[in-house]
C-alpha cells in the first residue's frame, strides 16, 4: 500500500525519528546515497510560487540519482486550461514516480493523493500545511540541539496564516517537556482548532504573549515567522501588522547563548540581516537540513535503501 505525506500527523513519532535518523546518516556521507533513486522521477507540481522548497525537492531527487519534471507556476500548467487538481495528477502519474504538490487551496494535494497510485507529498497547501518545512524544522532542532524533548519554543509573528507554525506545534507537541510561547499580535493569534485540537486536547503547557522582549530569557528555540501579504484579503491591515515584529541584535542580549533561531524563508524585514553572523542564527543552516531530510523522506516513500 502506497504512502503519502499530506499532514505531518499523517506519521508517528517513531516513523519521523526514523527519516531524522536516515537524514544524519546522508549528511555524513551522501556519496552512499547517489544512485539509490536512479530510473526514478519526482514530478514538482507548484501552483504557488516557491524557491527554497521547490528547488529543496529537486536537488534531493537529482542528488539520489533520481530526476525531475514538473512546473513551477500554475500558468505554465494545464490548469490555466482550467484542467482539475485530479486529472493534473492522473495525467502527471503516467510519467513519474513520485509527486511533491504546493498549491494555494487547502486540501488539494489530498485530493491528488486519492486519485493516484504513486506516492503524494503536501509541499504547502494554503495556509494549512507545510508537513515537509516541519520535518526540516525538526531535523535542523535536532542537529543543533541534540534532542526533541525539554525544549522551550517561541513561534513569533503571523501564526493565523503561518502553516509552518501550524505544523511544527502539530509535530514537536508529541515530544515530552515541550513548551511553547506564543508570540503575536492578537489579530494573528494561533487559530482555534490548533489551540483545541493539539495544544488543549494534549496538556501541552503554552502561554500567549505580545511582546517578543517578554519572551527571549526563557526560549530554547525561537521560531521567526514573517506576515504573509498573500494570506490578507486586506493590504491596509497587511501594512498594520507586517512590522509587528522585527529582530534585531540588541533584542538577544536577553536570550540564552544557546538559544537557536529559526525561520522557514523567505524573510522580509521580520529578521535583521545584522543577526545573521550570530552563531545563534541557524536559518540558512534549516534550508540546507531541508534537502537531506527531504532525501530521506523520497527513500522511504519509494521504498528505496542503500
Amino acid at each position: 500500500m502506497k504512502k503519502d505525506l499530506i499532514d505531518i500527523r499523517d506519521y508517528s513519532m517513531e516513523e519521523i525519528n526514523e527519516l531524522i535518523a536516515l537524514a544524519g546518516r546522508i549528511i555524513k556521507n551522501p556519496e552512499a546515497y547517489a544512485d539509490v533513486c536512479r530510473g526514478k522521477k519526482l514530478a514538482t507540481l507548484f501552483y504557488e510560487a516557491s524557491t527554497r522548497t521547490r528547488l529543496s525537492f529537486e536537488a534531493a531527487m537529482l542528488d539520489l540519482g533520481g530526476s525531475i519534471l514538473g512546473f513551477s507556476e500554475a500558468t505554465s500548467s494545464s490548469a490555466a486550461k482550467g484542467e482539475s487538481v485530479a486529472d493534473t495528477a492522473k495525467t502527471v502519474q503516467c510519467f513519474a514516480d513520485i509527486i511533491a504538490m504546493r498549491h494555494p487551496k487547502e486540501g488539494a494535494p489530498q485530493v491528488a493523493a486519492n486519485k493516484v497510485n504513486i506516492p503524494v507529498i503536501n509541499a504547502g497547501d494554503g495556509g494549512h500545511n507545510h508537513p515537509t518545512q516541519t520535518l526540516t524544522d525538526l531535523l535542523t532542532i535536532h542537529m543543533e540541539k541534540g534532542r526533541l524533548d525539554t525544549l522551550t519554543v517561541g513561534c513569533c509573528g503571523d501564526l493565523k496564516f503561518g502553516r509552518t507554525v501550524h505544523s511544527l506545534i502539530a509535530a514537536m507537541s508529541r515530544y515530552e517537556n515541550v513548551r511553547f510561547v506564543l508570540i503575536s499580535p492578537e489579530e494573528l493569534v494561533i487559530p482555534e482548532h490548533v489551540r483545541t485540537e493539539i495544544l488543549d486536547n494534549h496538556n501541552v503547557p503554552y502561554k500567549e504573549l505580545r511582546s517578543l522582549d517578554a519572551a527571549m530569557p526563557e526560549l530554547d528555540i525561537l521560531y521567526m515567522t514573517r506576515v504573509q501579504r498573500e494570506r490578507f484579503f486586506n493590504e491596509a491591515d497587511y501594512v498594520r501588522l507586517k512590522d509587528s515584529y522585527i529582530l534585531a541584535p540588541d533584542k538577544l542580549f536577553s536570550a540564552k547563548p544557546d538559544l537557536a533561531i529559526l525561520h522557514p524563508l523567505p524573510r522580509v524585514n521580520e529578521i535583521s540581516v545584522a543577526v545573521d553572523d550570530d552563531p545563534r542564527a541557524c536559518y540558512f543552516k534549516q534550508v540546507a537540513y531541508g534537502k537531506f531530510i527531504r532525501m530521506a523522506l523520497i527513500m522511504k516513500l519509494l521504498g528505496v535503501s542503500i
